[in-house]
């Protein structure tokens, strides 16, 4: 018996998990892949869905037949024990630090071609923005899911928007042939654009409140995945043709000023709102899915029953407070120490494709059949995405063996 609503639909399904992967990526990821490989990006798109792929049938398969709050850490848990799943909750929990902030400063980034803001100013959009959030989130699940499924179909109308307006030079040329791909771009590429594919681990917290969990949860996965992948290449295409890419200043200006090309300067507004929704997508599904492991925690006892506690909506309200509470604080140290957005993302991502290898590797050991044989293809692939991080991948190991480190200490010396 599921211990939250079961609130969720197949379409709110694919609205949440949607948003969550366009959110903070679809309008400047595309800018920086282009800069960084040029139309190689279009090959590498294409090489991160098929990546991406595996991983997500085995999040579905193991959402399926485990729908529990705790998510990622739950699945590693149930294969390789409570330690591992203490160390994986507070390895996911530590992306709060530099994930977020650096969501934060995409989303407030957009409000830049609008107007003239201090440093004070972008930090109070910050907060402002977490605010919304933490009012959004005492609701049930299904009016997130309400709010960021109009946002995704906002997000997919903008893209769907510059093919329609712009006539892009690439749209209809072949791929550059593969003996001509810079290779050597293509690792630095991907290291960055897995950020906009993080979020299905995010999405597994919320299997406990669908309806039917085992029909609607898998679906709502690959089409959600599937459906990101599309846009991402469209807009892909879009910035490519229209050469809206360069430095680290115009990646950020990138869809503001693809819009105004297509739409006149007058359209700008539209730019900013539309990126700043999608950004707010995209960080509430994470900001909710960290309330919910925490409160998952604490119902089965391995943190302060206080979490536990759930508001009249039958949502884990206390654990929202609490999450919103620590991301405010971590928005407020990184505008203090003027933290860098793609130093933040490399760091962000070691965290999350970790945490996706150990949950394939979980795939292996809970699924059966051919199932199983896919999990273990999707650990090989995990593994090959962290080695594209080169050192920065440290961050989230050396995260991840302190917190095993400590749970073996507490399980020692329990007192």
């Amino acid at each position: 018996m599921s211990r939250l609503n079961k609130d969720l639909g197949l379409l709110q399904g694919v609205g949440l998990l949607t948003t969550s992967l366009l959110g903070t990526g679809i309008f400047i990821i595309p800018a920086v892949a282009a800069a960084t490989a040029g139309q190689a990006s279009l090959w590498a798109w294409l090489l991160l869905i098929g990546l991406v792929l595996p991983i997500a049938f085995t999040f579905a398969q193991l959402g399926r037949r485990f729908p529990h709050a705790g998510g990622a850490p739950h699945l590693i848990g149930r294969a390789f024990g409570r330690r591992m799943e203490q160390a994986t909750a507070l390895l996911f929990l530590s992306v709060m630090p530099v994930g977020l902030p650096a969501a934060l400063n995409i989303a407030s980034g957009f409000w830049h071609s609008l107007f003239t803001l201090s440093g004070l100013q972008v930090l109070a959009i910050q907060l402002l923005t977490l605010g919304m959030m933490w009012v959004l989130g005492q609701r049930p699940a299904r009016a997130s899911g309400l709010v960021q499924t109009l946002i995704a179909l906002l997000i997919v109308a903008t893209v769907a928007s510059f093919w329609w307006l712009g006539d892009l030079p690439l749209a209809g040329q072949p791929l550059l042939p593969v003996e001509d791909l810079p290779w050597s771009t293509l690792p630095a590429a991907l290291a960055v654009m897995f950020w906009c594919f993080v979020g299905i681990e995010a999405f597994t917290h919320l299997g406990e409140e669908f309806k039917n969990p085992q029909r609607d949860f898998p679906l709502a996965m690959l089409v959600g995945v599937l459906l990101a992948g599309l846009v991402y290449w469209g807009c892909s295409v879009a910035v490519l043709s229209f050469g809206t890419f360069g430095d680290e200043q115009a990646n950020g200006a990138s869809m503001p000023h693809l819009v105004a090309l297509l739409m006149g300067s007058q359209a700008k507004w539209l730019a900013a709102l539309v990126g700043y929704l999608a950004c707010f997508a995209s960080i509430n599904i994470y900001v909710q899915g960290f309330a919910r492991l925490l409160w998952s925690l604490a119902d089965e006892g391995k943190l302060p029953h206080a979490f536990a506690v759930r508001n009249r909506h039958g949502v884990p309200g206390r654990a929202l407070t609490a999450v919103v509470l620590i991301c405010a604080c971590c928005a407020l140290l990184a505008w203090w120490l003027g933290l860098s957005i793609s130093d933040l993302i490399r760091y962000a991502n070691g965290n999350f494709i970790l945490i996706y290898l150990l949950s394939m590797a979980a795939g292996w050991v809970l699924l059966k059949g051919g199932w199983r044989w896919l999990a273990l293809l999707s650990t090989v692939l995990c593994m090959l995405t962290l080695a594209t991080l080169g050192w920065q991948m440290l961050y989230a190991l050396v995260l991840l063996l302190a917190f095993a480190c400590l749970g073996r200490l507490r399980s020692v010396w329990p007192g």
